[in-house]
C-alpha cells in the first residue's frame, strides 16, 4: 500500500489538540486540499481553526515538486504567522516527514511535521514549531480522506 496523502490529489480533514507552552491544549480543525499539475509540480492549501478560541486561524499554502520515483521534494510555503518558509520533505515506507525553517528570521523559527499513515484514508499528524532550541508549539491531528 502506497502514500495516499501528498502523492495524490485529495481533500482531507484535520481535527485534534493544539499545544502552546504553558498553555492547555485547544481543539483544532481544518482541511487539506493537495493537486499536481503535469510538471511534478504539487500545491497544498491548508486553513486551521480554533473553534471556541479566540486565537487566529491559520492559513498555509505550499508548493513543491517531487521528480517521478524521487523519495525526497523541496517546497515553499507561505504561512498565515510565519511568513516565507522554504522546507523539505522525505517519504519513507509509512511516514511522510518534513522540515522546514522560516526565511529572514531573527527568531530563528523552525519546524517539522511527520504524517504517518494508518489506512489509505488516514493518516496521524504530529508537528511542532521552534524558535531556537525551544518547541513553541505542537500538533497531533488525524487525516481523513473526503
Amino acid at each position: 500500500m502506497g502514500h495516499t496523502f501528498l502523492l495524490e490529489p485529495g481533500r482531507w480533514k484535520i481535527q485534534g489538540s493544539w499545544l502552546e507552552r504553558n498553555d492547555l491544549p485547544i481543539t483544532v480543525r481544518g482541511m487539506i486540499l493537495v493537486a499536481w499539475n503535469r510538471d511534478n509540480w504539487f500545491s497544498m492549501a491548508a486553513k486551521l481553526v480554533f473553534p471556541g478560541s479566540d486565537r487566529p486561524e491559520i492559513s498555509l499554502q505550499y508548493k513543491g515538486r517531487l521528480h517521478q520515483g524521487e523519495r525526497q521534494y523541496t517546497f515553499l510555503l507561505q504561512h498565515s504567522i510565519l511568513g516565507q518558509v522554504e522546507g523539505e520533505g522525505w517519504i519513507g515506507l509509512d511516514t511522510i516527514v518534513q522540515r522546514y525553517w522560516v526565511m529572514s528570521d531573527r527568531q530563528r523559527r523552525s519546524g517539522f511535521e511527520t504524517m504517518h499513515r494508518v489506512c489509505e484514508d488516514s493518516y496521524y499528524l504530529s508537528s511542532g514549531v521552534m524558535s531556537g532550541h525551544f518547541l513553541t508549539s505542537t500538533m497531533e491531528a488525524s487525516l481523513e480522506r473526503h
